[in-house]
């Protein structure tokens, strides 16, 4: 049995890849959510995650506490669940464009934090974000029209990609970010899942506030 160790709903878009990758994927597990930045939160974490953050997957003896790393862990237990794309070139390219926003993005990570639950509209946009929408919006349409006829998502079906971006989707939603054509589409698919409305749900009735994160909204 898997473990998932998450931070707060409304903020965590690292827990948020990992746990949408299982749910979507029917990957049972139990959740234990750690609300961040609050007195103990560290200590309550690292007695979990090495690395003092989230998210961390216990499943038996061993811990993985990397959202990426998490998702290429339960690829390999699960070969048959379509964590990858099956087509050797779309799964590189799934490789790819998941590492480059493991990594990267770092204007749009800051100045657009996720926040669930709330919705901006009308605020500027430094050039250095607007370059990061649109490197976004670029691998969406590529993708799309490159692999995803079989489906809805970067990939045809929902695949780690797909996971990797869905809290990208949510920041648009909360900055009123409109993208156009085929990528306005496949973020909507995005939005409609029924896990991740379910993890809104969620959002929505935390009371934890991290004044960071609502600073900027």
């Amino acid at each position: 049995m898997f473990t998932l160790i998450i931070g707060n709903k409304n903020y965590s878009s690292w827990s948020l890849r990992a746990w949408l990758l299982m749910r979507v994927k029917g990957i049972p597990f139990d959740e234990i959510r750690i609300p961040m930045y609050v007195e103990g939160s560290r200590a309550a974490i690292q007695s979990h995650s090495p690395s003092g953050k989230v998210p961390a997957l216990r499943h038996g003896g061993t811990v993985v506490w990397d959202s990426l790393a998490i998702c290429e862990y339960l690829a390999e237990q699960y070969p048959d669940a379509g964590c990858w794309p099956a087509d050797q070139a779309a799964r590189a390219e799934a490789r790819a464009v998941s590492a480059e926003m493991h990594s990267g993005f770092q204007a749009l990570r800051e100045a657009l934090p996720m926040n669930c639950r709330r919705r901006v509209k009308g605020r500027p946009v430094p050039p250095p974000v607007q370059a990061d929408i649109d490197r976004v919006c670029s691998i969406w349409r590529s993708c799309r029209e490159g692999f995803g006829a079989g489906g809805q998502f970067l990939f045809g079906d929902f695949s780690i990609a797909d996971a990797m971006y869905a809290p990208v989707a949510l920041r648009f939603q909360t900055y009123d970010v409109i993208p156009r054509g085929i990528e306005s589409a496949y973020m909507e698919a995005v939005l409609a899942l029924s896990a991740l409305q379910d993890w809104l749900a969620d959002a929505s009735i935390e009371t934890e506030v991290i004044a960071e994160y609502e600073e900027q909204t």
